[in-house]
């Protein structure tokens, strides 16, 4: 119930106020287990991932959060579970593969923490390994201008989602060179995409 509170608010926000154009839906499948792979830039970021995907959307926030008693209770309810950051957690990489072999979606951000400069980060191989575990199709995401918000001289700008084809983890092992290759091939395509979106 939240969540899709939280959901119809938040599309009246991105689309009235940042004037949101958002591309590639079509590219997310219905159903099965999927992965949407992003950059990150900003807070706004995972709400904007949630708003106009017609699947409800499970996501990784930092654990710190969920020893705020309001804050944890909404971040539960919007299907989100803890992640240790500055390490592997094991935990949350057995969590996502968990609630994705039920069949749900996750929105993950491969380069692990936000990038205040609006410049991509190498991405991290968490993607990668959930892929692995889970058999999850990868959708990488684009977001251009949630680096912008609230920003002296930029305080609403434009904000641009684009959703590129599925990619899926093919190798047959899970080692560190492989897991890396792939998590970057996905950060690649982001980044193609962003550059794409940003020129239009």
């Amino acid at each position: 119930m939240i969540y899709t509170i939280l959901k119809y608010i938040f599309k009246v926000i991105y689309s009235i106020f940042f004037r949101a154009r958002v591309e590639g839906i079509e590219n997310i499948p219905v159903e099965g287990p999927v992965i949407i792979a992003a950059n990150h830039m900003s807070n706004w970021d995972p709400m904007l991932l949630g708003t106009y995907i017609c699947r409800n959307i499970h996501y990784m926030a930092k654990e710190e959060l969920f020893r705020i008693p309001v804050i944890s209770w909404i971040l539960h309810q919007c299907h989100t579970f803890p992640v240790k950051r500055g390490a592997a957690d094991r935990s949350a990489i057995k969590t996502a593969a968990k609630v994705l072999k039920e069949g749900h979606c996750i929105a993950l951000f491969p380069e692990g923490t936000r990038s205040r400069s609006g410049r991509m980060r190498k991405a991290e191989p968490g993607v990668a390994l959930i892929a692995k575990l889970s058999g999850a199709v990868v959708i990488p995401a684009a977001i251009s201008g949630s680096d912008r918000i609230l920003n002296k001289g930029c305080f609403l700008p434009k904000l641009k989602l684009s959703f590129g084809t599925p990619m899926k983890y093919t190798a047959e092992k899970a080692d560190k060179e492989s897991l890396h290759e792939f998590a970057q091939s996905v950060m690649d395509e982001v980044a193609k995409i962003k550059e794409e979106i940003e020129k239009r």
